[in-house]
């Protein structure tokens, strides 16, 4: 599941998020990335609707993402809906084995595309968490760099990025496709950096 919208439905799809993007005054730039499975980050994430938008793109270039959400949500009689539109659970208490799960997610699908939003929050933080990186890492797959640009209204993703493992080399190429994208709320973007860039260990969030 979560993959690449294909057939009649797919195209509907992308064509109808296009529209809205449009009448919104957005644009798409660039197409969705060849790969079959890949970890999609997204920034910058400055207000409530990045999320909302960014799956918009998402749709519009025929993807249909994967996300995290707290396991409680997937219980009846709801569960379903929610897998349904990408929702895969997470239980919090669980936190160092969170890398490992979805790692093994990958392992299990040959096509899976799973948005990991590597700010967290709106506000304004000190770093990015890492799970994103330690999760396309473990699972031998890339990085691919969503964007939103409020001042342009332009919007896609970007290049893809195959973790070396040298990780501040790798974080350098994400601050520097970064640095001219700006969120709603410029004042709310934080610096393009995880903690401890000089650790490459899976976090225990």
């Amino acid at each position: 599941m979560l993959r690449r919208g294909g057939g009649v439905t797919g195209r509907l799809v992308a064509a109808f998020s296009r529209l809205v993007l449009r009448l919104a005054g957005w644009q798409v730039v660039g197409g969705a990335p060849q790969a079959q499975r890949y970890v999609l980050i997204a920034a910058p994430h400055t207000t409530n609707w990045d999320f909302p938008l960014m799956m918009l793109f998402a749709a519009a270039l025929g993807i249909r993402p994967a996300w995290l959400g707290k396991h409680t949500l997937f219980k009846p009689p709801f569960g379903w809906l929610v897998r349904l539109v990408g929702g895969i659970p997470v239980d919090r208490r669980l936190p160092g084995q969170l890398v490992e799960q979805l790692s093994a997610r990958f392992e299990e699908q040959p096509r899976l595309v799973l948005v990991m939003p590597p700010e967290g929050s709106r506000g304004r933080r000190a770093h990015w968490k890492s799970g994103f990186y330690h999760v396309a890492r473990s699972a031998g797959v890339p990085i691919a760099m969503g964007w939103l640009d409020y001042s342009r209204k332009q919007g896609g993703i970007g290049p893809l990025l195959t973790p070396s493992g040298d990780l501040g080399a790798d974080m350098d190429k994400l601050r520097a496709f970064y640095a001219d994208k700006q969120g709603l709320h410029p004042e709310r973007q934080g610096p393009v950096r995880l903690a401890g860039e000089d650790d490459a260990a899976p976090p225990r969030e």
